[in-house]
């Protein structure tokens, strides 16, 4: 028997003044009940969750529609009645907890505000309870901790212990695994849906991933362009979608995300290996090694440290991709950073331009660093935090160029011009702002600056997570297109697997500051042989097999 709607949609409009941005939807959510709402980006599924809480943007408005939570209408709550719904009944878990937490509050006493907003006693003993629920250990040393000393992981467990403080029957997720690497996602998948059974949740899960949505939901509505274009089982969605966004979808997503392992190591997607086979790698590592201070004394000496990178050894092909995988903390992103200089390092870091000689990058400084860096670019995770938001995207797509004195200042626009229609942008958005453009896009900018100066190697840090499927196909097909036109070489730091089975040559795994296996993809993902890269394929999200 189904059960009673505890949420209904009916004809949701939303506009910004004359503008609609969500057309009619309609869609019910029943007690108990996990509904997936996906859709690309700027389809309205972030618009449709915060008009559920009363929370749309100034300039925004809900220009139609019924809202009914358990038989109440939303329509016309005060903000007083509005508190009893949204963190009470209604709870909601962010993308970003970075963001979502107070960064100069302890998180414990960030739990307790919500409980005292909602006339729930316990205090304390409450917070700690609630942080045991959501698998946090050592709940007692955490609770007076500051968002920044908690893992990514970590601060996802404590958004979800306050979403579920007010005793909520509904929970709304939006996005909350998406920049997680693949076994934290597990883990919180796994968690989530523990709690759910234990408290017999309704949830409205927000994401673009449709491996999450199959590992998670009941039903699927995907929205397309502010309307819902199709709704139905997960089998069905994903097996036998109608609608051309729900394909659009499932044609994105990158090939070994589609289809669980197959037995035949010939049949597993990726790239062909080296296109220079017996060519001389363009960077090569040897021993490297990357120290952190773990702990001072009284006077500010370092009295012990943490080894975040450990004697590592690796190789980037020429005009190939190498892939570095592992999870938040593995060392990844400390390596590439010391690739390009900016951490302190030991051991050996030689690079081999396709044209001069080749540059031992631990031994150079000053004019010699700084003419070295001309061959090696950067994209790093976030566009939104690389991009400067006060410099308009032609400025900025040329700051490599003004900086390394390589172009005139009178040929500047039209460089820039060019290199933005390279990376598929139209030439006029020289003049525009970060914060005029979408995700994308602006990380498309990020990979026109990377670019400017042709470099010989580009590290690619985590370039595409927080993408939207559909874009991170996009970006990824050019990141190819340009290796291919280019011969440009990519160093690609990273935690989605199926990404990498899709665009990689080789791959290294990392696991606490060591390499633990590495080799062509298709030998090392068909064929794993170190227990911790079993555990990484085994935590990626995978949709059934089609039919």
């Amino acid at each position: 028997m189904e059960s009673e709607a505890l949420l209904t949609v009916q004809d949701l409009r939303i506009c910004a003044g004359k503008t609609e941005l969500v057309h009619g939807i309609s869609f019910e959510v029943r007690a108990g009940e996990n509904l997936g709402l996906v859709g690309a980006s700027g389809c309205g599924k972030s618009l449709t969750t915060l008009a559920l809480l009363g929370l749309l943007p100034e300039g925004l408005r809900q220009s139609a529609g019924n809202l009914r939570f358990a038989g109440q209408s939303l329509a016309g709550l005060s903000e007083r009645a509005w508190r009893g719904v949204r963190g009470g009944r209604i709870g909601l878990v962010f993308q970003d907890p970075s963001a979502a937490l107070n960064p100069v509050l302890r998180v414990g006493f960030q739990v307790e505000e919500v409980l005292a907003a909602h006339g729930i006693d316990g205090g304390r003993e409450r917070v700690r309870a609630l942080f045991e629920e959501v698998q946090l250990a050592r709940a007692d040393d955490l609770l007076d901790r500051f968002p920044h000393e908690l893992s990514g992981g970590q601060r996802q467990r404590v958004m979800i212990a306050i979403a579920l403080a007010g005793e909520p029957e509904l929970l709304l997720a939006d996005e909350p695994t998406t920049a997680l690497d693949v076994t934290v996602q597990a883990a919180i998948l796994e968690l989530v849906a523990k709690i759910r059974r234990e408290r017999g949740l309704a949830m409205l899960w927000i994401s673009h991933d449709l491996g999450v949505i199959a590992r998670v939901c009941d039903r699927v509505a995907v929205l397309d362009a502010g309307e819902l274009v199709e709704q139905g089982s997960v089998e069905q969605i994903l097996q036998r979608p109608q609608s051309a966004a729900a394909q659009r979808l499932l044609a994105a997503l990158p090939r070994a995300a589609r289809v669980q392992a197959t037995s035949d190591p010939q049949q597993l997607p990726g790239k062909a290996e080296n296109p220079q086979t017996g060519a001389k790698p363009v960077l090569q590592v040897e021993a490297l090694t990357v120290r952190y201070p773990a702990e001072r004394d009284w006077l500010g000496r370092v009295r012990s440290w943490n080894a975040a990178v450990d004697q590592v050894s690796l190789e980037v092909p020429s005009g190939g991709t190498l892939a570095l995988v592992g999870e938040s903390g593995s060392g990844k992103s400390s390596l590439g950073r010391a690739v390009l200089r900016l951490v302190p390092a030991a051991g050996a870091i030689r690079l081999h331009p396709s044209h001069g000689a080749s540059i031992d990058l631990m031994a150079v400084q000053g004019a010699a660093l700084r003419a070295a860096r001309r061959r090696l670019g950067v994209v790093f995770q976030d566009p939104a935090r690389s991009l400067n938001p006060r410099l308009r995207i032609g400025t900025s797509v040329c700051e490599p160029l003004r900086i390394h004195k390589v172009c005139p200042r009178g040929e500047m626009r039209e460089r820039a011009e060019a290199m933005l229609v390279q990376v598929g942008l139209d030439a006029e958005m020289v003049d525009r702002f970060p914060g005029e453009l979408s995700g994308g896009q602006k990380q498309r900018v990020a990979i026109a600056r990377a670019l400017a100066l042709q470099p010989d190697l580009v590290i690619c840090d985590e370039a595409v997570s927080a993408l939207d499927v559909a874009v991170q196909a996009q970006v990824l097909q050019l990141l190819k297109d340009l290796q291919s036109a280019t011969g440009t070489s990519y160093l690609f730091i990273t935690h989605d697997l199926a990404v990498v089975e899709d665009f990689a040559d080789q791959v290294a795994v990392m696991y606490q500051g060591q390499i633990v296996e590495r080799g062509p993809v298709a030998s090392v993902f068909h064929d794993p042989q170190h227990p911790y890269t079993k555990r990484l394929l085994a935590a990626s999200p995978r949709l059934p097999a089609l039919s």
